[in-house]
């Protein structure tokens, strides 16, 4: 396995390729196959998701694939941001189409059209859906797995408001929804306010959530949009009041995609492979026999299995005969199972089991009894560690800097107090090769702009992916 530090863009691609977790090889190039442990993954990750936004009165749906040129085009600012990213469907069978499809690179232009039919008085609102699909970009730049492909296996929540303000509680109760999961996920980040050239195509604005990769560049794992009537005017999108006068709806998004893995497997991962929050991991608890003629460690160790299952752990057994005990520890370490039970001769004969922690150095003995009551707490432990390294490893790639020269010097993602121009941030780009995450969003911090000295605000400013 390579080195996490010394090449994080190797070690990145190798841990994908050990673990199972994507193949790359499909014969279309930038979408790549989903592996049975990556997609176990990422759908732990989804059900996450999907629990914390039903619980808010979200509603899922599925919308098809293909979008018409038309509606495309109704939001021209928005397909503007879309338009070198698009793939096209021009003919059905042997037939040319009558009108032009487009694979959706986003469904703003699939589903409005039809909130213009669902919505029609103030009762049915606030309209509350999202759909996880996949969405197609044509994307040009160099493709990494999980980071930058084409075909993204993506979340998307669309609501719409019978007022501004409410639309603003919703993007409050979003980020409230985001903490939550970075938290499952133990992930790290900072919110930042895109500029205004770098915001969602037809947004008022943007905030994105962005963490730090072991690259020293910063990852966008999840972004959140306030549209107010940008899109309703365009699509109709109106109800009628308690008066009988139509207003447009505001309208909000949230946006997320299989980044988040990416984001999983670089923050927490080390030189044995991946190191998975207990939440998501495919397997929580692996449970390794060693084979003895004297002790029936296989029975042992099902019973402690079939124990566990019952109380709704995930849980596996390898009783592989054709690979050694050491293989098994090497082979489970690499996958990031959080919690690994040595059983053997000794364990048999006194009861007990012996305990590794995947984000622990170290093993540890207990009793078999103690073990099945305590797996909650162990893997809380793994879940408190992972977020602790994780911390460290955020702090250690965020720096302040008081001048340009401490730009240049800067590894990872620096902050700086900026005016918000673009001519101020290209000159930071031209001399430190960073580029603005945006304003540090939900703090007042003001200084002189580190660039013109006018008034700026706490900004960040990174190489990104």
């Amino acid at each position: 396995m390579e080195n996490r530090k010394k090449n994080f863009s190797e070690w990145y691609n190798e841990i994908v390729e050990t673990a199972e977790l994507s193949d790359k090889r499909y014969h279309v190039k930038g979408m790549n196959v989903w592996r049975p442990y990556g997609l176990k993954i990422m759908q732990g990750i989804d059900g996450i998701i999907r629990r914390l936004v039903d619980s808010r009165d979200f509603d899922e749906v599925s919308f098809p694939v293909p979008v018409t040129k038309d509606q495309l085009m109704v939001e021209f600012e928005h397909v503007k941001g879309f338009e070198g990213e698009l793939y096209w469907i021009t003919r059905g069978g042997h037939e040319n189409l009558d009108v032009e499809l487009a694979l959706r690179p986003t469904s703003e232009a699939a589903m409005y059209p039809m909130f213009s039919l669902w919505i029609r008085s103030h009762a049915d609102l606030p309209m509350k859906l999202y759909q996880i699909v996949s969405v197609y970009r044509h994307e040009t730049k160099h493709t990494r797995s999980f980071i930058r492909i084409r075909e993204i296996h993506f979340f998307e929540a669309h609501t719409a408001h019978a007022t501004y303000e409410d639309a603003e509680k919703q993007m409050v109760q979003y980020k409230e929804i985001w903490e939550r999961l970075a938290d499952e996920l133990c992930l790290p980040y900072i919110t930042n306010r895109r500029p205004d050239w770098d915001k969602f195509p037809g947004a008022r604005y943007t905030l994105a959530f962005d963490t730090l990769l072991p690259s020293s560049r910063s990852l966008q794992i999840g972004t959140i949009h306030q549209y107010g009537t940008n899109f309703s005017e365009n699509y109709d999108i109106k109800y009628a009041d308690d008066d009988g006068e139509h207003h447009f709806v505001s309208q909000t998004t949230f946006g997320m995609s299989e980044r988040l893995l990416a984001a999983v497997i670089g923050v927490h991962g080390d030189d044995k492979g991946l190191i998975l929050p207990p939440g998501i991991a495919p397997v929580q608890v692996i449970i390794v026999p060693i084979p003895s003629e004297s002790e029936d460690t296989i029975g042992y160790s099902r019973k402690i299995g079939d124990d566990l299952l019952k109380m709704g752990f995930r849980v596996r057994v390898d009783d592989r005969d054709n690979y050694t005990p050491g293989y098994k520890y090497n082979d489970w370490e690499m996958r990031g199972v959080p919690v690994r039970v040595e059983i053997g001769v000794r364990e048999v004969g006194s009861g007990n089991v012996t305990v590794a922690l995947r984000s622990k150095k170290g093993k540890k003995v207990m009793s078999r009894g103690d073990f099945v009551s305590g797996v909650t707490g162990l893997l809380g432990e793994v879940k408190a560690s992972m977020k602790e390294s994780a911390d460290k490893l955020f702090l250690s790639l965020l720096t302040d800097s008081s001048s340009l020269d401490d730009m240049k010097k800067a590894i990872g993602a620096t902050a700086a107090y900026w005016c918000g121009s673009k001519e101020c941030a290209d000159h930071i780009e031209a001399e430190a090769d960073l580029d603005p995450l945006g304003f540090v969003n939900g703090t007042e911090d003001v200084g002189k702009c580190i660039v013109c000295g006018t008034d700026g605000k706490k900004s960040v400013f990174s190489k990104s992916y």
